[in-house]
């Protein structure tokens, strides 16, 4: 018996009560899901309640999961449709459920545990504290200490007296809890009992136990301190990139942490690199020897470091970015390709003219591998130039995103790239199947050809206010378009759209007395650091900003904790530092003018 893509909570419920374990588990699969969808199943999963409490006594084998079923729909606040939270439903089933802290399965008590603090019956204090006593397994009995720490009002010195516990994992818990009630800094006697308590029983930290809010793993505490979390470091917690990540500035205080914790990841050689961005250079040669024996190792492995290396200013990632660019075949699927266009691209931002070799090396390898690796391309346009007709013929070629990378590098070569590049351009734009494509393929035809027309006419049948970069890249020939930009400069507008709008009108036009406030707000709010960063470069480039701005903008660029985070690859310079460069340079060329507030 299968589960087909829809089903209905009885068959589901029919399902679970299955002799076969797979059928089973593929229901419970679906239930599962449901504090997190938002369709009907997950309002029948809701409604089901007394059945899921009835399954958790009948089914052993999956009592724990159905417990955390139901302690998830019970954590879950908004439903779809307007359905009523389900918490109330939960908490009537719960006395049935009690006698499950004392289950012989120590992950059924576990899974209990949640519930006790989601639905707060009158008997959770009593029931936690005989746990305390009589729990014998360290994590839960860990798990127990949080859970009766988030119940108990009070100061709860109890837990003062946990961080002398045997078990480090009950240890751990104790400090964990005792960090959430304390105010930064923090004691240096606590942070040292929680880098004790973890390096006596090391886990990932990515998987410590989740409780609800406001607990907060010790881990994430502690970033609210630097100073504290360097201090967890040191003691064996492996923060150190962690840090960076936060607080600005600290480079030099974890790197010798950041070595020491190095992990078989392409992850950790990345954020290695990404030091390197900052460090000063008499530092760079403890990473490279720390990196080099990574490229012993496998494919993946060998491009991150080929990377880390470039960032540490190794002369031989230049060789070896070329090795991994002609490589033949590598790996096909991700992150391999992805691997060698970020090897490829750190070597070219570091090298500069000195990377030449790898730009001939991918210019021989046009339409193979990823598609990205041409766009190193735009930083050596003689290269570019000879193989102008090869990257005009991927132009219509979609797959593997291709069309994008070529378009833009024609664009980027401009008149330079003939009037054969111009033609695939023009031939896109006007017989292509793909919407997106045809209209940068017009953008970069204006580039190519100096001839605005096509551009023109897609982006207004597209919708200009869509593409408001590509709208003010055309400057003064834009004209025609603004009707579409200019509404969204009303204020109720989103900042982020009113500040696109407003940088490509002012592109268009050069008017400021509309513009530039919404291009100030969007530089002063705490949005997307691309977009702050667009603001800010016009902002700049204008030469004023209003007064209300200031504060704010001043706030951004002296803060020691990030302001934006980097969610992506965590390669190259962090964003944040991006950010804080063109802010400073804003605060201090600028003429400060009145403006509305």
């Amino acid at each position: 018996m299968e589960i087909d893509d829809a089903p209905n909570m009885g068959y589901l419920l029919g399902a679970m009560e299955s002799e076969d374990v797979e059928v089973r588990e593929a229901a419970l699969g679906w239930l599962s899901s449901a504090p997190w969808r938002d369709d009907d199943l997950a309002v029948a999963t809701a409604r089901a309640v007394p059945e899921l409490a009835r399954l958790a006594h009948r089914l052993p084998g999956h009592r724990a999961d159905l417990l955390s079923l139901l302690s998830g729909i019970a954590a879950r606040d908004e439903w779809p449709d307007g359905a009523d939270p389900a918490q109330p439903a939960v908490t009537a089933e719960l006395p049935s459920l009690l006698p499950f802290a004392h289950d012989d399965d120590p992950e059924v008590r576990d899974a209990l545990l949640p519930l006790l603090v989601t639905c707060r019956p009158p008997q959770a204090l009593p029931l936690l504290r005989t746990r305390l006593a009589e729990e014998p397994d360290p994590a839960v009995r860990g798990h127990v200490v949080t859970a009766l720490a988030l119940l108990e009002p009070g100061e709860g010195g109890w837990r003062h007296e946990l961080l002398a516990d045997p078990e480090p994992k009950v240890r751990l818990a104790a400090a964990e809890d005792l960090l959430r009630t304390t105010a930064p800094p923090f004691p240096p006697g606590l942070v040292d009992a929680c880098a004790q308590a973890y390096a006596a029983r090391p886990h990932d930290l990515d998987e410590a136990h989740l409780a609800p809010a406001p607990h907060r793993r010790f881990a994430d505490r502690l970033l609210d301190d630097p100073e504290a979390a360097l201090r967890a470091t040191a003691g064996g917690v492996p923060l150190a990139f962690e840090i960076a990540e936060h607080w600005r500035d600290r480079e030099i205080e974890v790197l010798p942490w950041a070595l020491r914790d190095l992990q078989d990841y392409y992850e950790d050689l990345d954020q290695l690199g990404r030091l390197c961005c900052v460090l000063p250079a008499e530092l760079h040669a403890r990473v490279r020897e720390r990196v080099r024996p990574y490229l012993d190792r496998d494919f993946v492995l060998r491009a991150a470091a080929v990377a880390a290396l470039a960032r540490a200013h190794a002369p031989e990632a230049v060789e070896e970015a070329v090795r991994l660019v002609e490589e033949e075949p590598f790996p096909p699927v991700p992150p391999g390709p992805h691997r060698v266009v970020r090897a490829v691209e750190a070597v070219a931002e570091v090298f500069g003219p000195g990377a030449l070799p790898v730009a001939r090396a991918v210019a021989r390898r046009v339409g193979r591998g990823h598609a990205h690796l041409i766009r190193v391309l735009e930083h050596y346009p003689e290269v570019a130039l000879e193989v102008v007709d090869e990257v005009a013929a991927l132009v219509p070629r979609y797959e593997s995103g291709h069309a994008w990378a070529a378009i833009t590098l024609l664009g980027a070569l401009g008149p330079a790239a003939g009037d054969g590049a111009a033609r695939a351009l023009r031939d896109e734009a006007t017989q292509g199947c793909h919407s997106s494509v045809a209209v940068y393929a017009a953008v970069a035809h204006h580039r190519v050809s100096g001839d605005p027309g096509l551009a023109l006419s897609l982006l207004e049948r597209e919708g200009p206010a869509s593409w408001p970069e590509f709208a003010g890249g055309l400057g003064p020939a834009a004209g025609p378009l603004l009707p579409y930009l200019e509404p969204r400069l009303a204020p109720g507008d989103p900042v982020g759209a009113g500040s696109a709008a407003a940088r490509a009108i002012w592109q268009i036009t050069g008017r400021t007395e509309d513009t530039l406030e919404p291009l100030a707000r969007c530089a002063a709010a705490d949005n997307h650091h691309t977009r702050r960063i667009a603001s800010v470069t016009a902002l700049t480039e204008m030469g004023l900003l209003p007064r209300f701005a200031v504060a704010p903008l001043r706030a951004a660029a002296e803060s020691p904790r990030r302001v934006v985070r980097d969610l992506g690859d965590r390669s190259g310079l962090h964003p944040d530092y991006r950010l804080r460069t063109a802010v400073r340079t804003l605060l201090a060329t600028a003429e400060v003018i009145d403006a509305r507030d």
